[in-house]
């Protein structure tokens, strides 16, 4: 009989459900299995769902599921879905992670520190050679660096980890098993061994270039900070930088001569306040706050209230919201706290009377 993760993977490959259609369906049933089990009707009337998409899964083949898991577990490929232990925490609070990733290699996606390197693929022998030094100087601060595997500044920061023995994690817009650029196929299998390649897309899914803007919502979403190096005003990393400012998330840029077509994004971002301008990997530590190895990392809930006063469940959903920094629908809250609604509702209605939680129009809650 298919496990969970046949389920899991089952989920994704159903037509018309998204990321969050389906982390709404395991809030509201429970689990990927008990998804397949439920009549056609009582689908439907999950959020975000209706009579056509009930309908498909209804219908769906789960041997097609188990084939793939079975080929994905002959090739290495590990399936970490948003609710697994090792599913990255920093990723889960953005709105529109991926409920199911596909992995290679030995990476800790909880990694205490976690730095995104992007840039142009243009990148000029100076903006390489920054790259060099400046991961070279983070080398004692066991910073993990995460990037696109592209040409340019991506590959630059990746070979820079490796050569600084750094966990590097590179994050692709095709399936696991297709390498782009080919080129830079013996830097992926370096990367295995300390850090790993992820992605969202299953086997045999080819490069588009559609697919770029969203593997750079991964690679902000995975990092406590993004770093600019070189970029013109439109492009790639540009996105990735407007994407980790919207995701609360730090945003540095590498400042440049006003003239220089691939500083011109640099410092367009430092100009409109979205990114702050350094010049050293000190620069990043001092406003990072990483020169004091006690110094929490956002990976872990900012304790503003007591973890003792509380049960499990209850500290669950303040450290959710609390990370969320602002008001949270119910439904993501749910899945990002991994707590079914119906009992949701209870815990949050305890936190009410308690004063910890204020209730919201339109389903919503906050933190008093």
């Amino acid at each position: 009989m298919p496990d969970e993760k046949t389920y899991q993977l089952a989920l994704t490959l159903v037509p018309g459900l998204g990321d969050i259609s389906i982390k709404n369906l395991i809030s509201y049933v429970g689990s990927a299995q008990r998804v397949f089990a439920m009549p056609p009707g009582k689908l439907a009337k999950v959020p975000g769902i209706g009579k056509k998409t009930a309908g498909n899964i209804k219908n769906f083949d789960i041997a097609v599921a188990e084939d793939l898991y079975k080929r994905l577990q002959n090739d290495n490929i590990r399936l970490l879905f948003y609710t697994d232990p090792d599913y990255s925490l920093r990723l889960k609070n953005i709105y529109d992670a991926p409920a199911l990733l596909f992995v290679q290699g030995k990476m800790d996606l909880n990694h205490p520190r976690m730095l995104a390197v992007v840039g142009t693929r243009r990148a000029t022998t100076h903006g390489k050679a920054f790259v060099r030094q400046f991961i070279s100087d983070l080398a004692g601060m066991d910073v993990a660096i995460v990037s696109g595997l592209a040409y340019g500044i991506d590959i630059a920061a990746h070979k820079a980890a490796l050569e600084n023995n750094l966990p590097t994690i590179g994050v692709m817009a095709s399936g696991p098993d297709i390498i782009y650029p080919q080129l830079h196929s013996k830097y992926a299998r370096q990367m295995l061994k300390r850090g790993g390649l992820l992605t969202e897309y299953p086997p045999g899914t080819q490069l588009d270039p559609a697919r770029f803007p969203a593997r750079n919502r991964i690679v902000a979403g995975l990092c406590d900070a993004t770093l600019v190096v070189e970029s013109a005003a439109k492009g790639g990393a540009m996105i990735t930088a407007q994407l980790a400012s919207g995701y609360n998330r730090e945003v540095f840029a590498v400042p440049g001569r006003w003239h220089d077509e691939l500083s011109a994004g640099c410092n367009m971002l430092i100009k409109n306040n979205t990114a702050q301008a350094i010049i050293s990997a000190a620069d990043l530590c001092y406003y990072m706050q990483w020169e004091n190895p006690e110094i929490a990392s956002e990976a872990q809930p900012v304790k503003h209230y007591s973890q003792e006063e509380f049960s499990q469940e209850e500290w669950t959903v303040i450290s959710t919201i609390e990370a969320t920094g602002s008001e949270i629908h119910i439904d993501e809250l749910s899945w990002k706290s991994q707590i079914q609604i119906s009992k949701l509702a209870g815990i949050l209605l305890n936190l009410e009377f308690k004063g910890i939680v204020n209730a919201l129009p339109g389903k919503k809650y906050s933190l008093n």
